[in-house]
């Protein structure tokens, strides 16, 4: 009897480690059946980047440009001692951008609209300014610098480079409250209008022209 039981419980373990190996292995098609097709890797949990799939997320913010060409406007809100100190412009996938930074605190207020042509808001004088669609930024709720202290920018071409679809930027100064600039375009292009803090910008950015 002694000798019978552990025969019992080794052919028992036997069964055991039978059933497991044929377990294993009727897995195991599965696991190269997904591996071998193309829809079972895009659906694994951790895909491996396709030269596909990085073109398309980098090209989705130019495709996704909200913006139009109507004219944009907004009211200033708690404007105080605000000068036009700075303007530039940088070009980023899928349009181009154009920073005005002021000195001062608050929010200017703004209307940016194409206009037919340039002309000086003081004098009503034709202004020049690069491009072929022109694109007027009236920053409201400013002061002369005189009244602030701070250094506005000079009246005139801004110097701009790199950029694609902006051809130029001309300053107007500043005038009963109100400072002017056009962005010159090379296409009458969507844009959109966005205020920022610390310090205070006005950012226009414009889509490329295709």
């Amino acid at each position: 009897m002694l000798i019978r039981r552990p025969a019992r419980v080794t052919r028992s373990a036997g069964l055991a480690v039978a059933l497991l190996l044929v377990a294993g292995c009727a897995a195991q098609p599965d696991t190269d059946s997904a591996g071998s097709t193309g829809d079972a890797s895009s659906s694994s949990a951790a895909p491996e980047p396709t030269t596909e799939t990085t073109a398309a997320a980098s090209a989705s913010p130019a495709a996704e440009f909200p913006a139009d060409t109507s004219a944009d406007t907004a009211d200033p809100v708690d404007p105080e001692g605000l000068t036009v100190t700075a303007v530039r412009a940088a070009e980023h996938e899928g349009y181009d951008r154009v920073v005005f930074e002021l000195a001062g605190s608050g929010t200017p207020g703004w209307r940016v609209e194409y206009v037919d042509a340039p002309s000086s808001q003081g004098s009503g004088s034709p202004v020049d300014v690069p491009g072929t669609a022109f694109l007027q930024v009236t920053l409201q709720g400013t002061s002369y610098p005189y009244e602030t202290g701070a250094e506005e920018v000079a009246r005139g071409p801004v110097s701009v480079s790199g950029t694609d679809t902006v051809q130029g930027v001309v300053y107007d100064a500043t005038f009963e409250g109100t400072s002017v600039a056009w962005i010159g375009t090379s296409a009458e292009v969507p844009f959109r209008v966005s205020a920022l803090s610390d310090p205070t910008r006005l950012v226009v950015e414009v889509a490329d022209a295709g």
